[in-house]
């Protein structure tokens, strides 16, 4: 996967920036630069026309003292941040080793994070810009300290030891699996009221048209992070044709494999300059990158869930506990799809006619996902299976108030014979798989209800 696309994305460009510890601060540390070449020209401006009330709680001591408070502030400042950022990685080692690489992504979105290291270095620049503009008297001109810059700098230098206090404890928060199952899954449960919004009525069948059809390939290699919907039907729309994208986001994709299909509307074959056109113009629309994100991949926050679940489970982490808990969220996120229409989606043009196919992820091929790995590493723990059965219940029960009810009950019925399956082959000793097979049965019983 050495080739990734290059096109700026708006909605690519906003979500990289969130995820990386650089922006936020970098944006502080310029706006520190300009205050504190600002602040002390208004000082001049200003001399001894400032109110008394404002001139007593200023900085009244001299220019050594300034300098000696501005350089403590900045030494002081350095050590903050290199502990703060220090934690951050031991944090950022522990989400990765412990539980799953896939949540990084979790933590460097962290918006305090981001504002407590900005705010810590916007500090220590803010003092060393201010420490240029102090002068001693000498003959060629008066002392000048600026008072309402040095005083600015002490207000954040308060400002950051309250900040480090919030972060310690914000820090000890975040470590916690709990805090980062629910991150999980609200960023999934956001993915998904975007790509199967809960008021979306039923999703069309897709009818292509009946002359062949020309394949399309990909120019570059990595994980389809987005589609650009606009650009698409806008590249159908011009090549009078109708197409199919074949891969949904999260998909691993090779330079020159097929992703998509395309048919003539007009008639004639779709060959030449004009499926030329169409292939650069898809090529455009198709975003890739070199890991999976949540932007439009909708399997990707339940594939982390799932992570956290199987890591649990290894021999090396033993925690069945948090294995339970990243079920509980598992089956709370599919319970959610049950009731929505899920799988691929066709747009049309301005016109009203049928020019693009989405794939997406249809609720049974999720449920799959969820089952086949929890089949493989959950059925070693009686708690953990105990939980997948009671998942498969829940969805059931909740698949009452879905549209096709039958569809969901009948992708869970198809689950229980390898649900048995796994109890049988199950390292667990016999009374424990004859009360899972007990509970498996009263399933069943619901089931035929």
């Amino acid at each position: 996967m050495a080739e990734f696309d290059s096109a700026l994305d708006p909605a690519l460009v906003r979500d990289s920036l969130r995820s990386q510890l650089w922006p936020v601060p970098l944006a502080a540390v310029v706006v520190a630069i300009l205050l504190g070449q600002f602040l002390p020209v208004v000082d001049r401006r200003l001399d001894d026309d400032l109110p008394a009330w404002l001139t007593g709680v200023l900085f009244s001591g001299g220019p050594e003292a300034a300098r000696s408070l501005l350089e403590t502030i900045a030494s002081s400042m350095v050590t903050v941040t290199s502990l703060t950022f220090s934690l951050t990685v031991v944090t950022l080692q522990l989400a990765s080793s412990q539980f799953s690489p896939r949540l990084l992504r979790t933590f460097t979105r962290d918006r305090f994070v981001h504002n407590t290291l900005a705010l810590f270095l916007a500090t220590f620049v803010f003092a060393l810009t201010v420490l240029r503009s102090i002068r001693v008297e000498t003959s060629s001109g008066p002392a000048f300290v600026p008072e309402l810059a040095v005083t600015a700098a002490f207000v954040l230098v308060i400002a950051s030891v309250i900040g480090l206090v919030l972060f310690l404890a914000h820090l000890s928060r975040q470590i916690r699996v709990e805090t980062m199952l629910r991150d999980v899954h609200h960023e999934t449960n956001q993915t998904l009221d975007k790509l199967f919004p809960p008021d979306e009525p039923a999703r069309e069948k897709t009818c292509v048209p009946r002359t062949p059809a020309a394949v399309i390939t990909t120019r570059s290699s990595g994980f389809l992070i987005r589609v650009d919907p606009d650009k698409a039907v806008a590249a159908a729309t011009r090549a009078e044709a109708f197409v199919s994208i074949d891969v949904a986001p999260g998909t691993s994709l090779i330079s020159g494999i097929p992703v998509a299909r395309a048919w003539s509307l007009t008639g004639s074959i779709l060959e030449g300059d004009r499926l030329s056109d169409l292939e650069k113009q898809l090529d455009s629309a198709l975003h890739t990158g070199f890991e999976r994100t949540s932007t439009q991949d909708a399997g990707f926050g339940l594939q982390q869930l799932l992570d956290v679940a199987n890591k649990a489970l290894s021999p090396g982490v033993n925690d069945p506990t948090t294995a339970v808990h990243a079920i509980s969220h598992i089956s709370a996120v599919l319970c959610t799809l049950v009731s929505r229409p899920t799988g691929p989606r066709t747009l049309h043009d301005s016109d009203g006619s049928a020019r693009l196919t989405l794939t997406y992820p249809t609720f049974i091929q999720l449920l799959e996902l969820a089952v086949d790995q929890l089949l493989t590493y959950a059925f070693t723990d009686p708690r953990a299976a105990r939980r997948t059965i009671a998942m498969l219940q829940e969805i059931a029960l909740t698949a009452h108030t879905a549209p096709k009810p039958f569809t969901a009950r009948r992708s869970v019925q198809s689950h229980i014979r390898r649900v048995r399956s796994a109890i049988d082959a199950s390292p667990l000793d016999s009374d424990i798989r004859a009360r899972l097979h007990h509970e498996l049965l009263h399933l069943e019983n619901e089931l035929r209800v």
